[in-house]
């Protein structure tokens, strides 16, 4: 079951590392990925602008976050098309109705053992910085902002470019 599960346990923050030979990389922040900055759709953005927006830009997904800061999800191009062509939305109707509401978080403080755990089973992570927010009236409340969208493909890049055999 999943409370036994090694990999589980890393992924949600239970243990920090189970690899009895760790490859050179995998105690390394995430920070260190340099990743550039995402792409963010807000949630009235139509279907239609987001199917836009993403093949202007060359992206294949983006993160949907409320101008709140909440993150509602991540919506990809290939999904956006299908749902569309297969008449499940309209072109018109706001991009929330094929975003992904069920994704993994990881923080810049992170390792890239606990991301690869979390890759093993996502196509994709959201990485995540909080940071503490003040109000005029002396109040605080964290907030997370989203930093990046990383991809087994960007930890393989890293990983195979500062190779240290």
């Amino acid at each position: 079951s999943k409370f036994v599960n090694d990999k589980w346990m890393i992924k949600n923050g239970f243990l920090n590392d189970v690899q009895e030979h760790k490859p050179w990389w995998w105690n390394i922040k995430v920070q260190k990925l340099n990743l550039s900055a995402p792409l963010i759709l807000l949630p009235e953005v139509s279907c239609q602008e987001a199917i836009e927006i993403l093949q202007e830009k060359g992206y294949d997904q983006a993160p949907v976050v409320a101008e709140s800061g909440l993150i509602l999800g991540m919506v990809t191009l290939s999904n956006t098309l299908s749902s569309v062509l297969a008449g499940n939305v309209e072109f018109s109707d706001p991009v929330t109705k094929v975003t992904y509401d069920q994704f993994s978080k990881i923080g810049l403080e992170d390792s890239l053992g606990k991301l690869s755990c979390i890759l093993e089973n996502d196509h994709f992570a959201i990485v995540v910085h909080k940071q503490m927010q003040f109000s005029g009236n002396g109040s605080s409340f964290m907030k997370q902002m989203v930093f990046g969208v990383v991809t087994a493909m960007d930890l393989l890049t890293f990983v195979s470019r500062n190779d240290k055999k």
